[in-house]
């Protein structure tokens, strides 16, 4: 099942309950335990400046899109076997949707 817009709303308070413990969204913010995900829609896994990613992440080759985040945050670790984000992940569709449209308005570049 594709990625479908969600509410952002809702993104934003699941992201602050489930993610911004270990990632920051600004422009110019620290990585945490995880990385900055400002920009992350068009970038290729394992490239934040910085940040140390297991070779697993930086070799999966993808780029972060909709569809790539919506499977990703399903399962992390079947996803990228080898990561090293703890994260469970999220297996309400409606979730993942409503926190990759946050994500898409928080993260976008000026």
């Amino acid at each position: 099942m594709p990625f479908k817009s969600g509410d952002a709303g809702k993104g934003a308070s699941l992201f602050k309950t489930r993610c911004a413990q270990c990632h920051t969204l600004g422009a110019g913010e620290p990585n945490k335990v995880g990385p900055n995900l400002h920009g992350i829609f068009g970038r290729h896994t394992g490239q934040v400046e910085g940040f140390s990613y297991t070779a697993a992440n930086v070799n999966k080759g993808i780029v972060w899109d909709e569809n790539t985040l919506f499977e990703y945050l399903e399962n992390p670790k079947k996803y990228i076997p080898g990561t090293k984000m703890a994260f469970a992940g999220l297996k309400k569709e409606k979730d993942r949707n409503d926190l990759i449209t946050h994500l898409k308005e928080a993260t976008a570049p000026a």
